[in-house]
Parts: structure tokens; sequence; C-alpha cells
């Protein structure tokens, strides 16, 4: 197989994902922000690098990390959810001049389905994003600095809701009360479909593409986190009673169309 693929951040998925791919035959390299969790992780055999993106600059060793690769795939989240003032499409500037450096081709940027306003309704890849939130915001306009570039070809993957492993979203609602949104439906994604789908794209080389990945069943918020609530043995959270308007429902065209993929379970 003979590719080398490298990750840009090693964390809830792109560790696992970096095993998959390793079983697969790829040669893998990753980045973490610390040279503790480097060592750490070479140590797991992992080719793991200190890489740390700022306002200010790339620090680490951005370029011995991206040297020699065909495929960077890019897992480096906003971090704004708590207003935190920082500037995403700054930091992402800065590593997209690393990625132009290094004269890779092809890139696999992870974004979120925040890039779509809870006004939009109902959306597919066909609609453009009109971000209601400053992370969707920030996020977008980091797509398009990716996606235009002339430089190499970017695929984007909008990513619902995780869920997986450690992340059981309800388990941060249960028991509690008079909540909002139960009406609203669900836009999520296990972490088993979202390896599946990157290692669909890496192998079928969809490159140039943005692709939605949320599951295809979208339950009522109040329904679904009762259903799991009950699953894990918590105390239900409890909805408010609400009128129903219109609420935002990711789906994917892409997916079937380019990938020839299908989710297989229940969400």
């Amino acid at each position: 197989m003979g590719k080398t693929i490298a990750i840009a951040g090693l964390g809830w998925l792109g560790k696992p994902l970096a095993q998959h791919l390793m079983i697969l035959g790829y040669q893998v390299k990753g980045s973490v922000t610390s040279q503790k969790s480097a060592a750490r992780l070479q140590q797991n055999g992992i080719d793991a690098y200190a890489v740390n993106i700022t306002e200010e600059g790339v620090l680490g060793s951005p370029q011995g990390f991206l040297k020699n690769i065909d495929i960077l795939i890019v897992m480096i989240p906003p971090g704004l959810r708590r207003n935190s003032g920082s500037d995403y499409v700054q930091k992402m500037s800065h590593f997209l001049s690393e990625i132009k450096q290094a004269e890779i081709k092809k890139v696999l940027f992870i974004s979120s389905t925040s890039v779509y306003g809870d006004q939009q309704g109902s959306v597919t890849e066909r609609d453009i994003p009109q971000p209601s939130t400053e992370a969707g915001r920030q996020l977008f306009q980091v797509e398009q600095l990716y996606f235009n570039t002339p430089n190499f070809k970017t695929s984007i993957v909008r990513f619902g809701g995780l869920m997986g492993g450690t992340r059981q979203p309800v388990k941060y609602l249960a028991g509690r009360t008079d909540l909002s949104g139960g009406n609203d439906v669900v836009n999520l994604i296990h972490r088993d479909d979202c390896i599946k789908i990157l290692l669909r794209i890496v192998n079928k080389d969809a490159f140039g593409t943005i692709f939605n990945a949320v599951h295809p069943e979208h339950p009522l918020k109040k329904d679904f986190y009762f259903k799991e609530a009950t699953k894990l043995e918590l105390e239900p959270p409890q909805f408010s009673n609400e009128e129903i308007s219109e609420v935002k429902q990711v789906d994917s065209l892409n997916l079937k169309s380019v990938l020839g993929f299908q989710f297989t379970g229940d969400l």
C-alpha cells in the first residue's frame, strides 16, 4: 500500500482512526499538543509529534510531522464553546501555511454540522451554511480557506454530534428537568461510523467533496434521551412542553452518491 497518512490531533477520534489505518497497512504519523503525550504515544508504536497551533504560529515540529506524507487529516476543533475569544481562523491560517510549505497534495478536514444555523431547517451538502454561533462562523471560514486553496485537494467532513466510547451525551442530562429543545431532532453519529466514513474517503481517494456525516435517523431529543437513559439505567431527563418549530435537520447526499456508504445499524 505504501501511503503515509498524518493525523493532526490524536484525540478521541484521531487515535482509534490511526490504529485502524495501521492495521490496514498504512504508515501513520500523528500530532498532539505536548512532548509528554508524544513520547507516551511513541512508546505505544505511534509515530507522534508535538505540534501546538496557536494564534502566534505553529510551535513544535510541524515540518517534521508533515514531511513526506500523502494525506493529511486535520482534526483540530475550534474550542470556542466557552467564549474563550480564541481566533480559530488565525490559528488554522498559520497551519495552512505549514501545509503549503510541506507541499501536501491531499487534505481531509474534519468539521462539524455547527456550520449550519439552527434557523436553516432541513439541509444537505447542497445548502450553503448560515452559521448562528461564533464557533460555526469561524469553522465555516476555515472550511473555505482549506477547500478553496489551489495548493492541494481538500475534502470536508461535517460530523454531527459525536457519541460512542466515553461520549454518552445522556449522562450530562440525566435527571435534569425543564430542559428546552425536546421537540428538536437529533443530528448524531457514532464514532464507529465516523471511522468507517473516513476510511472510505481514503480508500476511494474521494477528495474535493463536502460530506455531511450524520446518521439518517432523527428522533426527537426527548424520545432519544429517554431511550438512552433507560438503556444505561439512568434517570431520564425531563423536557418542558413547547411548540414545535422549524428545527435543524442535517442529512447527506454525498455519503451515498460519492462513497456508496450506507449506515447499517440504528442510532
